[in-house]
């Protein structure tokens, strides 16, 4: 057995923990008559109090019926409760079949015959099953008991049969704990479980712990479990013991709010800043490379870039120069100005050639610390101090640091090098560039004003071009910009967002590589800029995808996600020497969901060209080409099943939303048809038809009473909502609002509404997701529930972060931003939100 003391230190510091216990024996004392039995006030209090922090589950996994539990154990918010030995999971518990329901009432009254025969027994009926007690029955009664039990009812085909102490469970379910706690973490995401038991039937419990579980057995029989307790006391002491633990871990655990981040850009790679003025992501020299500063996702040892006061004063404040990605931070007498040089047509140049420049201006001392970390660290990183500044040395591509008059430290950090140096801002400003693609330490030819002038002129004169509606239009605006940052200059491609691996689950294992472009992602962005009066960032994408398709065998081969530059993506992969956002792993790069199968895709590249041609912007027979493909891709592939928008790691489905956005693409088509050519195209007429004929046979559940997920299922989605939105349904079809009124109900939390809480093969659940926020207000729109819309948008613009930006969702229990940051998906949503209220007068 194991030192508790230490184990029990470990599993407190679990990114999620879960914390199980059975009842009898280890809650409660053993007792003569098991409705007598009382839960230890002192144990109870603790599993209420792990199940209400943060990223932390409790439950109760017992043997005993669900309904008899819970009324042994009382009001204990949070903590689950599981009865049946893991078959009751929920009030109404399983349903029997009839012959199941026919052999339990048999193996009732065998059993209540033999407690009729042996004084001192006594039966216990349960929704599945019975438990026979014999604790008691004096020793020569109770063995006469268990044989006549083991050769009566026990022996009746398809009763299970499990020994506990002093008492026979007999079931017609099949009933297993380690196959509840299995199920409880892969629904929780737990990272880390603790399971306390007392008897056999615990043993199946503890043999599905990992390595870097806690068992822990009460008694003295041989157990698989590595930690023993004496008691039912001694369990409270320890839960108790782990509460104080993990109450204290979870308190000095500082990770900064995603939302609270800035990024910089130049539209070839992103750079984040924390609000304290360290850039703690910057991949070079594309968004989608291996970053050179990776704190954001591995800590300080995976590389930082920092300036701040040497005295330690509180930084005060982030704001953005005008309309553009200059980043002004702010401390009591001292601020840095951040950007990525744009100047000389940079954007649109073939990644390379990248600089960081940050100037310190004000009074007192800066503190520098510039930490760059190879390969995420894993290959040496060395510094050398040149006459004009810091040569990063053995790099395939050249990279400096031009820092003229500092005095640098070069500090020794395990196998790499972090330079340090102090500036008395009293001498002047403070230029910092850091160079990518060159080792040149010269001045250069242009001053730092020049360029940042230059650089703001190209954001400023973009945003200057807007239609910017009247609803929030500081935000709108700055959502606009945050899309044209994820565009990919060279090629005209958009990322979904500038990270990789922020979680949709803080701790959990949902992290994934979005430094990509999908085509419907960047469809709907681009769309949500036509809205506002922008068309060039949609024609060139339409350029990228024309080239795109042309190297197809054919149109319906498009697949879901392509590098910025239009490569196929490789296999997926982890990086291990990360540790990820608030111990999130693993960390992604690549993303498997390129292999899927998405059939979706096409409807938002139709759409995008329709509202390009009904802005009046110069459609060209290559994007009439561009449409044509779509609906070929449509017509070979719609009635297959696929993996849906939403990337679920399990076998392709007919997904409803799939269907709608394959219906939308003909209806797109036929709009643009009509509107350049003047006539019909009675094929493309028939076959919107069977598609949306389809869809109402066969996407509609008269057991919701809504639309759902996919065909023949009951499992609520947001994506339903497109029913009505897209024009398949006439908003005043009933079956669109009862859908909504399901979306509504079942779905949203407060600010946010969740694409779906059924299970997708994935462990844990994620947060509300934003852009099915902006479908339920569009949604309430147009079902005339205006004032609605309005509320929730005003609740939804709250979680934007204090420079305007949005990561892709929300946690209302722990009001946590989660997700890859800033995301492409949010910022459209808001867009189209604002566009949307400002329509409806709003």
């Amino acid at each position: 057995m194991i030192d508790h003391c230490t184990q029990l230190h470990v599993v407190a510091e679990g990114p999620i923990l879960l914390v199980a216990s059975d009842f009898d024996g280890t809650l409660a004392p053993i007792v003569t008559r098991p409705a007598d039995a009382r839960p230890d006030p002192r144990s109870l209090e603790a599993l209420v109090t792990l199940a209400g922090l943060p990223h932390t589950h409790a439950a109760i996994i017992s043997g005993r019926a669900r309904g008899e539990l819970a009324r042994l154990v009382g009001d204990a918010p949070g903590v689950a409760l599981i009865g049946s030995h893991g078959v009751e999971t929920t009030e109404t518990g399983p349903l029997l079949s009839e012959a199941q329901a026919a052999l339990l009432a048999a193996v009732r009254s065998a059993l209540q015959e033999i407690v009729d025969r042996c004084p001192g027994c006594l039966i216990e009926p349960k929704p599945t099953g019975i438990a026979f007690h014999y604790r008691a029955a004096a020793p020569q009664v109770a063995n006469h008991a268990r044989e006549l039990v083991f050769n009566g009812p026990a022996t009746l085909d398809g009763v299970q049969v499990r020994g506990g102490a002093q008492v026979i469970e007999l079931t017609v379910v099949p009933g297993d704990k380690g196959l509840a706690l299995g199920a409880l973490r892969y629904r929780t995401g737990a990272s880390t479980t603790v399971f306390i038991g007392d008897d056999l039937t615990d043993e199946d419990a503890f043999r599905v712990l990992a390595p870097s579980d806690l068992g822990i057995v009460v008694g003295e029989h041989p157990t698989l479990a590595s930690l023993r307790l004496a008691g039912p006391e001694a369990v409270a002491a320890l839960l108790q013991e782990l509460v104080t633990l993990r109450n204290a871990w979870l308190g000095q655990r500082v990770v900064i709010p995603i939302e609270r981040h800035s990024i910089l850009s130049d539209q070839r790679t992103v750079a984040v800043v924390e609000p304290g003025g360290c850039i703690s992501w910057l991949c070079l020299p594309r968004l989608d490379a291996t970053p050179i500063f990776a704190q954001l996702l591995g800590g300080p040892p995976a590389g930082y870039f920092s300036i701040a006061p040497a005295s330690g004063d509180a930084v005060l404040g982030q704001d953005y120069a005008d309309d553009s990605f200059i980043l002004h931070t702010r401390w009591p007498g001292m601020h840095v100005t951040d950007y990525l040089d744009c100047a000389g047509g940079r954007p649109f140049q073939r990644a390379g050639r990248t600089d960081l420049i940050r100037r310190v201006e004000g009074r007192g001392r800066a503190l520098v610390r510039f930490a760059p970390r190879l390969d995420c660290g894993r290959i040496e990183t060395r510094l050398t101090v040149r006459e004009q500044g810091i040569e990063i040395e053995g790099v395939a591509d050249p990279i400096v640091l031009f820092a003229p008059g500092l005095a640098w430290r070069i500090v020794d950090e395990g196998h790499h090098k972090t330079a340090v140096a102090e500036h008395e801002l009293a001498d002047g400003p403070l230029v910092l560039e850091l160079r990518y693609g060159t080792r040149n330490l010269d001045g250069g030819n242009r001053l730092e004003a020049e360029r940042r002038r230059d650089t703001l002129r190209l954001w400023a004169g973009w945003a200057q071009g807007l239609k910017i509606p009247p609803v929030v239009p500081a935000l709108v605006r700055r959502s606009a910009l945050v899309l044209k940052a994820l565009c990919y200059g060279p090629t005209g491609a958009i990322a979904a967002a500038g990270t990789t691996s922020l979680p949709e689950q803080l701790g959990g294992q949902r992290n994934w590589d979005y430094r990509l472009c999908w085509p419907r992602d960047a469809a709907l962005a681009a769309a949500a800029l036509v809205r506002l009066g922008n068309t060039g960032v949609a024609m060139r994408l339409c350029d990228w995808l024309l080239g795109i398709i042309d190297q197809c065998e054919s149109p319906d081969r498009l697949r879901p996600i392509y590098t910025v530059t239009a490569g196929h993506l490789g296999s997926e992969a982890q990086i291990n020497e990360l540790a990820g956002y608030g111990g999130s792993r693993p960390v992604r790069v690549g993303n498997a969901a390129a292999h899927q199968v998405q059939l979706d895709v096409f409807g938002p590249v139709a759409e995008l060209i329709a509202l390009l041609a009904e802005s009046g912007a110069p459609i060209s027979p290559d994007h009439w080409r561009l449409m044509q493909a779509m609906v070929r891709a449509v017509h070979a592939r719609w009635q297959e099943a696929d993996h849906g928008i939403w990337e679920t790691r399990g076998p392709r489905r007919h997904h409803l939303h799939s269907k709608v956005m394959c219906w939308y693409t003909v209806d797109r088509a036929l709009f643009v048809q009509d509107l350049f050519l003047g006539r019909p195209n009675g094929e493309w007429e028939a076959l919107r038809e069977r598609i949306r004929a389809d869809i109402l046979e066969n996407g509609w559940s008269p057991r919701r009473r809504a639309f759902t997920v996919a065909y023949g299922e009951d499992d609520l989605d947001a994506t339903a909502l497109q029913t009505g939105l897209t024009g398949l349904l006439d908003p005043g079809d009933e079956r669109f609002l009862l859908t909504v009124q399901a979306v509504e109900r079942h779905l949203r939390r407060g600010p946010c509404v969740y694409r779906y809480l059924y299970d997708d093969g994935l462990p844990g659940r994620e947060g509300g997701f934003h852009l099915c926020t902006w479908w339920l207000i569009e949604s309430y729109l147009r079902l005339g529930r205006i004032e609605d819309a309005r509320q929730l948008f005003a609740d939804f613009i709250e979680l934007v972060g204090p420079t305007g930006l949005l990561s892709e969702e929300y946690d209302p229990d722990t009001a946590l931003a989660l997700g890859n940051f800033p995301q492409a998906y949010s910022h459209l949503a808001l867009i189209n939100a604002a566009v949307a209220l400002a329509r409806y007068g709003s």
